[in-house]
C-alpha cells in the first residue's frame, strides 16, 4: 500500500529537465523541517504546493526520503508559498524583491491579479506599462509551456526544449506536435530525429510509414554533416537508416524517390562511384564552390601590371626585412594570380606574406579586406597585419534572414584575404564566394595539415587537391621559429615522431608531463593551472590558459574538466551575486562560457568565447561579454552556451592562447590522431603542456587519420 504526503516545495535541489527526475526539499504540517521527496515531474518551482503518494525509503547515502510514484504539483494557496513561487524566477519581471512588493499588496489574491487584471500591479512601485506587458506574456508562456512539458513527459519524452518548441510554434504548438511530430526534428533546434521518433511512436504513428522513412533518411544525412560529410553513397544511406529504424528498404526506397521528387535530396552521379545522396543546401553549397572558384579564376588580375622584381624589392625595403626565395614567388603569385592559396605550417613566414601583399595592394590603392572565421582568428589577424579583420559572418552582415551580402548585394573590395582557411566549411565557403564580386582577387591562407572544419567537407584540402587553383606551400622555417620549442614540437608530430619536452628544470615553451591515471592527469592540470603557470609563467589562469581535450566525455573530457576548473576558479563562495542552473550547468558571474549555435538574432556564433558580466533574477536574463560586445540571453536560452574553461580540440581551432594545456589517456583512443594533436600543439603561442601516459602520446603521433569526407569538390573544381 503506498503512503500519501502532501506539502509545500521549500526548495528544488536538483531537476534533470530531460528525464524529468526532481529532489525536493518539501515543508509538509506535522513534521518538523523539511523533508526530502524524489520523483518525477516536468518542472517544479519553490513556492508549489505538492500531493505524492509513493513509500518512505532509508537512502544509505543521503538518509530518510519519500520516493514518489506520482507526483501532482498545484499553485500555491499560502501567502509565502505565493511569494516564494513568484521569487523563484518563474514569471520574468519579478524576482524576489517585486514577489515581496506584490504579495504583501495582493495576498491570496496575487496569482489570480497577475493571471486575470495583472494593469493592477501598477499599483506597487517600480512596476509600469512595459514591466506589466512583460509579465503579462511571461505568465501566458509559462502556462503554455507547462501544458506542453506535461504532454511531452506523459508519453516519456524529455522535456528540456518545451519552451523552444512554444516559441517555435506559439499557441500552434501542441496541435504541431500531435499532427507531425517530426516537423520537430527540422524546426526546433536541439531536437533531432530520434527524439521525435520517439514521441511519434508514442503517439500511435506507424513504424513502416513514408513519413517516418523521410524524416529517417534525412537524419541519417544530417548526422554525416555532423561528422564532416557532404553526402553518403545512396546504399549506405538507405543500410544506416533501415538499422536505425527497422524501416524496410521498399519503403525507404519509395521515401527517396518523393524527396528527391521534392528536391530535399539530391542524388549525384557524374562525379562519384556509385551514387551519392546530398541534403539539398550542401549539394547547392559544393556545386556553387565549385563554379564560383573556377569562374573566379578567369578574367584580368585586379592589380594593374608592375615590375615584380621592383615590387617585391620595395616590400622588403618598407618592411625592413629579406624574404626567402619561396617567400618571394608567393608574392609575384598573388600580384598575377586571381586566386591563390597559401600554405604552410608554423613559423614558415604565413603572416610576413600576408602583410608584404597587403603593401602592394595598398600602395595600388585598392580595397582589401581580411577575414576569419572566428573572432579570435580576426583579432589575431588585425593585430598581425595591422589592418581590420572581421569574422566572416560580420563581413558578410548575417542577421537572422541570413547573410545580407550576396550575388545581389557584393562586397565592395579588390582583394579578399581569407586566413585560418581550415576550418572554414562549404556551405560558408559558398556563402562567401557568392558575396564577391568577379573582378575581386582571393587569397585564402590555412594549414591544410591541421584538422578539417567542423562542418562538413574540407574544402582547403580539397583545393589544394583540384589542381584548379594555383597552391604556394612555405615549408621554410626561420630561425626565430626554429628556436621555439612549440613548432619544433608541432614539427616532430607532423612527421610521425615524438616531440622533445623541454629539459628538467629549465625554463621551455613546450612539456610533456607523464602520468598514467585519468585522476592524477586531472590533478596536475588543476595544479598547473591554479599555482604552478602562473607562478612560473606569470601568465593569467583566466586569459591566458586554454585547456583543450580530444573527447567531450570521461573524466578528462570537456564536460569533467569544465567542472573541476570552474570549481577551482570560480568557486560559488567568491560569488556575491546570483547563480542560474541551467541545461546540466551552474552559472555564475566572471565564468568563461562558449556559444554553441549560430545565432543570428543575437550575432553571435558557434565558437564565439565570452566571460558572464550579469545575471538578472527579476528578468531572468544573463548577459554575456564577447570581447566588448554585450550579448543578453533568456534563462531558458542557455542551452546555447556552455562553460569554456575546457573545450574540444576541434572547438579551438582558428583561436590561439598565450599557454594550452592538453591531457592525454587511452580513453581518449578513437579521437587519438596525429592531425588532433598536431592541432592542438599550434593553438598554443607562450607555452604548451601535454599531460598523460607516454603510450596515448605515442598513438596520437602515429596514427594518421585516413577517413575520407564524403565530398565530390575536388572533382568539380578539377573537371572543367
Amino acid at each position: 500500500m503506498s503512503d500519501q504526503l502532501s506539502g509545500t516545495i521549500e526548495r528544488v535541489t536538483f531537476h534533470n529537465a530531460e528525464s524529468g527526475f526532481v529532489v525536493l526539499r518539501v515543508e509538509v504540517k506535522g513534521i518538523r523541517g523539511s523533508v526530502t521527496v524524489v520523483g518525477q515531474t516536468p518542472r517544479a518551482i519553490a513556492g508549489e504546493f505538492i500531493e505524492a503518494t509513493g513509500k518512505w525509503a532509508d537512502d544509505p547515502e543521503f538518509g530518510k526520503q519519500f520516493k514518489a510514484d506520482t507526483l501532482r504539483l498545484l499553485p500555491p494557496s499560502t501567502i509565502e508559498g505565493i511569494e516564494k513561487y513568484l521569487g523563484s524566477g518563474l514569471v520574468k519581471g519579478i524576482g524576489p524583491v517585486y514577489a515581496k512588493k506584490i504579495v504583501a499588496a495582493f495576498g491570496a489574491r496575487t496569482l489570480d491579479v497577475i493571471g486575470e487584471s495583472p494593469t493592477y500591479l501598477k499599483e506597487i512601485k517600480g512596476i509600469g506599462a512595459k514591466r506589466i506587458q512583460q509579465i503579462r506574456e511571461s505568465w501566458r508562456q509559462q502556462k503554455a509551456v507547462r501544458d506542453i512539458m506535461v504532454f511531452l513527459q506523459s508519453h516519456d519524452v524529455g522535456t528540456g526544449q518545451a519552451v523552444r518548441i512554444y516559441k517555435t510554434y506559439g499557441d500552434s504548438a501542441m496541435d504541431i506536435v500531435k499532427t507531425n511530430p517530426y516537423r520537430l526534428a527540422d524546426d526546433v533546434w536541439g531536437i533531432g530525429f530520434q527524439t521525435a521518433d520517439q514521441l511519434a511512436l508514442k503517439l500511435g504513428f506507424d513504424r513502416q510509414a513514408v513519413p517516418r522513412a523521410q524524416a529517417a533518411l534525412r537524419y541519417i544525412l544530417q548526422e554525416a554533416s555532423s561528422d564532416g560529410h557532404c553526402a553518403l553513397p545512396e546504399e549506405a544511406v538507405w543500410q544506416a537508416a533501415a538499422d536505425q529504424t527497422g524501416i524496410d528498404p521498399p519503403i525507404l526506397k519509395e521515401a527517396t524517390r518523393l524527396l528527391l521528387e521534392q528536391q530535399e535530396l539530391i542524388r549525384e552521379t557524374t562525379l562519384t562511384p556509385a551514387p551519392w545522396l546530398y541534403l539539398r543546401r550542401l549539394h547547392h553549397a559544393e556545386v556553387g564552390v565549385g563554379q564560383r572558384l573556377r569562374d573566379l579564376t578567369q578574367g584580368a588580375h585586379v592589380l594593374p601590371a608592375i615590375d615584380l622584381d621592383a615590387a617585391v624589392a620595395w616590400v622588403e625595403k618598407k618592411m625592413s626585412l629579406t624574404l626567402a626565395a619561396s617567400q618571394r614567388e608567393a608574392i609575384r603569385q598573388a600580384a598575377t594570380q586571381k586566386v591563390l592559396v597559401l600554405t604552410g605550417g608554423p613559423g614558415v613566414g604565413k603572416t610576413t606574406l600576408v602583410r608584404g601583399i597587403l603593401e602592394i595592394f595598398l600602395a595600388k590603392k585598392l580595397r582589401v579586406s581580411l577575414c576569419a572565421p572566428t573572432g579570435r582568428a580576426a583579432k589575431r589577424l588585425t593585430e598581425s597585419t595591422g589592418q581590420e579583420a572581421k569574422t566572416i559572418h560580420r563581413l558578410l552582415e548575417f542577421d537572422q534572414r541570413g547573410p545580407q551580402r550576396n550575388a545581389d548585394h557584393p562586397l565592395e573590395l579588390d582583394l579578399l584575404i581569407v586566413d585560418e582557411m581550415s576550418m572554414v566549411d562549404i556551405v560558408l565557403m559558398n556563402q562567401l564566394l557568392r558575396a564577391l564580386p568577379a573582378a575581386a582577387s582571393l587569397l585564402v591562407v590555412g594549414d591544410a595539415d591541421q584538422l578539417p572544419s567542423v562542418g562538413p567537407g574540407s574544402v582547403l584540402a580539397n583545393i589544394i587537391a583540384s589542381k584548379a587553383v594555383p597552391v604556394v606551400r612555405l615549408t621554410e622555417i626561420f630561425r626565430q621559429a626554429q628556436e621555439s620549442g612549440i613548432v619544433r614540437a608541432a614539427y616532430r608530430i607532423h612527421d610521425g615522431a615524438m616531440p622533445e619536452s623541454a629539459p628538467e628544470g629549465k625554463l621551455g615553451d613546450f612539456y610533456f608531463i607523464e602520468a598514467d591515471a585519468p585522476a592524477v592527469i586531472l590533478e596536475r592540470i588543476i595544479t598547473m593551472i591554479r599555482d604552478r603557470i602562473p607562478a612560473r609563467f606569470k601568465l593569467d589562469p583566466f586569459q591566458d590558459v586554454q585547456v583543450l581535450t580530444p573527447m567531450n566525455r570521461s573524466e578528462l573530457g570537456v564536460k569533467n574538466l569544465n567542472l573541476q576548473l570552474q570549481a577551482i576558479l570560480n568557486p560559488p563562495e567568491a560569488q556575491e551575486g546570483p547563480e542560474v542552473a541551467r541545461f546540466g550547468w551552474s552559472f555564475r558571474v566572471g565564468d568563461k562560457v562558449m556559444q554553441t549555435r549560430n545565432d543570428y538574432q543575437k550575432e553571435v556564433f558557434n565558437g564565439d568565447v565570452g566571460r558572464i558580466a550579469k545575471i538578472d533574477e527579476n528578468d531572468q536574463e544573463l548577459t554575456v561579454d564577447y570581447d566588448g560586445r554585450a550579448v543578453t540571453y533568456e534563462f531558458d536560452e542557455l542551452d546555447e552556451v556552455t562553460l569554456a574553461y575546457a573545450l574540444t580540440i576541434h572547438k579551438s581551432q582558428g583561436s590561439e592562447y598565450p599557454a594550452i594545456i592538453v591531457p592525454l589517456h587511452t580513453q581518449h583512443y578513437l579521437l587519438l590522431q596525429r592531425n588532433l594533436l598536431y592541432t592542438a600543439v599550434t593553438r598554443g603561442r607562450k607555452l604548451v603542456v601535454l599531460i598523460g601516459s607516454r603510450k596515448a602520446l605515442a598513438l596520437a603521433v602515429q596514427r594518421q587519420n585516413a577517413a575520407e569526407r564524403y565530398s565530390a569538390l575536388r572533382q568539380r573544381l578539377a573537371s572543367r
